[in-house]
């Protein structure tokens, strides 16, 4: 027994004297002066715990310790500069678009499951200017009076006679609801699909940002497996819907992201399977329904708060109303009046960001 504590104690000792000098070579990086101030943390997992638990204080402790403008960091085993202060930031945009690309690490990309689509290639060009269009303003203005019943729907439903309620639950439900009929024009779930489906999503938006072990039981593990579940159900879908359009004389009844993408996939020639299809439709989705639900959430706890702002987005809203007919639905017109109400939001998103940053990479030198 004895030779069994030994060995136990000097495995104890190897394993603690190689974490020790782990840690010291990890956060203690040969400097190079051409690379920011900074540290990059653990091997493989860097410094993404510190991160998840407290984005917030993760970006304002290095801040003061490095610089007030940007410092190197490593999430998701990928490493990486953080760009903090209004200087980086400006520089980013001033940029022209081939400095600076959209990217992703590794480890989200996984999750999120997009396509593999060059942009410089003729179907990376097709592919992104069909989503530009969709996502134009003038495009959008179409979805303001579906947007408008469903959410009346919604309120007469779950909010109307009720003493208290769950406001991010209720939000995140609506929104997937909302995801669900303008991008995909799925009218048939009921409410308990669209919470059947809203589990998977938050599944995977949960392990994002989590240590990027694939392994049964981790955060990172069920995130992919939410996305897979959810991209499956978008597939079902599609091989429904381009069987519906197939049998249609004309295309005017398409008007939703999918049947767009459907059709348009057939008039230019740019062939998209069903999984690719998906994993573009999933990028939208993950994109607006977390951060949309989140900022309806902290907007309705902010006027909660401060009930002289909330008297004066009731005004404002009471005197759009008493301007429509019985039932006659808003209009982007209508949403255009609302000025003391988007300053509340934008407050709000200045406030209580839902996204913590972007991420890019640099195709080139730059001063």
């Amino acid at each position: 027994m004895s030779s069994i504590y030994v060995t136990g104690a000097w495995i104890s000792t190897i394993i603690l004297v190689l974490l020790t000098f782990i840690s010291r070579f990890s956060k203690n990086p040969k400097k190079d002066p051409k690379n920011p101030p900074g540290s990059t943390g653990w091997p493989v997992i860097g410094e993404t715990w510190s991160y998840v638990s407290n984005p917030k204080k993760f970006i304002l402790d290095r801040m003061a310790k490095h610089s007030s403008e940007l410092f190197t960091t490593s999430l998701g085993s990928e490493k990486m500069v953080a760009f903090c202060g209004p200087t980086a930031n400006k520089c980013i945009f001033a940029n022209d678009p081939k400095v600076f690309n959209f990217w992703l690490p590794a480890s989200i990309d996984v999750v999120l499951c997009y396509p593999k689509v060059n942009s410089d290639t003729h179907v990376g060009k097709s592919s992104e200017g069909f989503f530009n269009n969709f996502l134009r303003s003038d495009s959008i203005q179409r979805y303001v009076p579906l947007i408008d019943s469903m959410v009346q729907d919604h309120l007469n439903t779950y909010w109307d006679s009720r003493d208290q309620v769950k406001v991010h639950v209720l939000a995140k439900e609506f929104m997937m609801a909302a995801c669900l009929r303008v991008l995909l024009n799925d009218t048939s779930p009921n409410p308990d699909e669209v919470r059947k489906l809203k589990e998977p999503v938050m599944l995977a938006l949960e392990g994002l940002f989590s240590v990027p072990v694939n392994f049964p039981g981790t955060a990172f593990n069920k995130a992919i497996k939410g996305s897979r579940i959810f991209q499956e159900h978008v597939v079902d879908i599609i091989k429904q819907r381009k069987l519906t359009i197939s049998n249609q004389n004309d295309d005017s009844g398409c008007q939703d992201l999918l049947s767009k993408m459907i059709v348009d996939s057939v008039k230019s020639g740019r062939v998209m399977s069903n999984e690719d299809m998906a994993k573009s439709i999933n990028g939208l989705i993950f994109a607006g329904f977390y951060p949309t639900s989140t900022t309806i959430t902290f907007t309705i706890a902010y006027l909660a708060e401060h009930p002289d702002v909330y008297q004066k987005v009731l005004q404002e809203q009471q005197e759009i109303a008493n301007s429509k007919g019985v039932g006659e639905p808003l209009t982007w017109v209508d949403v255009q009046k609302m000025k003391y109400s988007w300053n509340v939001i934008f407050e709000t998103l200045r406030l209580k960001s839902p996204i913590p940053g972007n991420f890019i990479t640099v195709m080139a030198d730059f001063t």
